[in-house]
């Protein structure tokens, strides 16, 4: 058997996992990250055969570490992005927080010579959708609006109501064209809503805390 064919035995007995008494070490290699155990020349005679390694460098330094990763620029500038949007939203919900936390409380207010004291919502809801006509007591209610354009009507209905203001028109125009109820009366503004409620016996409004005074009364709600 030739020199070349022992190490070939040799090889295949290791990579078999065959227990061989033999007084040579397979020679540990490094190759493209993969530590392999490799026969490849033999240069002696076959009864003292002395296998070595040849043609391949056999590195006994550590492997290189492994440098930091490196941030391409695109991806950079996707983080400068998302983080500056991050910010903005932050900041904008802030802002919005404060605006709405500086908005005037709104009263419902009413005729002075209205004798309910007091409204829960679902009744409030009710005579500003025009379905109750009347004040618990039994009087001729009269209905006092701002335009649905208007913030403060939209503040009305929203936090003190809990619809939108298209829900209210809606409802409005389904009654206007079925014949069997009106609208509620429009104002241009709080000053004029304040005077037309003031003037109106049974009338029922809602005006900011800077518009109030004596003319009107503040209706409570539950």
């Amino acid at each position: 058997m030739c020199c070349i064919d022992t190490a070939q035995l040799l090889l295949d007995a290791y990579l078999a996992a065959i227990p061989l008494e033999l007084n040579i070490k397979p020679v540990p290699l490094v190759l493209r990250g993969r530590t392999r155990h490799q026969f490849i020349h033999c240069s002696c005679a076959e009864k003292n055969c002395i296998v070595r390694e040849t043609g391949v460098h056999q590195s006994t330094s550590k492997p290189p570490s492994m440098p930091p990763p490196v941030i391409s620029g695109s991806r950079l500038r996707l983080t400068l992005l998302a983080v500056t949007t991050l910010v903005l939203l932050v900041g904008l919900t802030f802002a919005a927080t404060n605006a709405i936390a500086r908005e005037a409380p709104l009263y419902l207010v009413a005729h002075p010579d209205v004798a309910t004291r007091w409204l829960n919502r679902d009744t409030t809801r009710a005579i500003f959708a025009m379905r109750q006509r009347t004040w618990p007591d039994g009087q001729a209610v009269r209905v006092f609006v701002l335009s649905n354009n208007n913030p403060v009507h939209a503040r009305f209905t929203k936090e003190q109501l809990a619809v939108y203001p298209h829900q209210l028109q809606l409802a409005w125009d389904r009654m206007v064209f079925s014949g069997t109820g009106q609208a509620p009366d429009r104002v241009n503004d709080q000053e004029e809503m304040r005077e037309r409620v003031a003037s109106t016996p049974g009338a029922i409004g809602y005006l900011e805390k800077e518009y109030l005074d004596d003319s009107v009364q503040v209706i409570s709600m539950e």
